[in-house]
């Protein structure tokens, strides 16, 4: 199986301030599926730039608010 992306997301809790708008609301508003919309809220599956900024843009906030990028530091460099 493999491993998660390293991108994590807010989505849930932002449809939670918006109302409690559904998936299937977010999904129209962006032009996706809801099952999309619910393998990106799961840490499953990574949006593309397009979609992650549709997605800041329904809730009206930065993309960095949305999507976090939770990589692992860099390895060292060997000089």
């Amino acid at each position: 199986m493999a491993a998660p992306p390293p991108i994590t997301n807010t989505i849930r809790r932002l449809r939670f301030d918006a109302n409690e708008m559904t998936q299937q609301d977010l999904a129209d508003r962006i032009g996706m599926t809801r099952q999309t919309v619910a393998a990106i809220e799961q840490n499953k599956y990574s949006p593309s730039l397009e979609a992650a900024f549709r997605i800041a843009e329904v809730f009206g906030v930065p993309i960095d608010a949305v999507f976090q990028w939770k990589a692992g530091e860099p390895p060292a460099r060997k000089d």
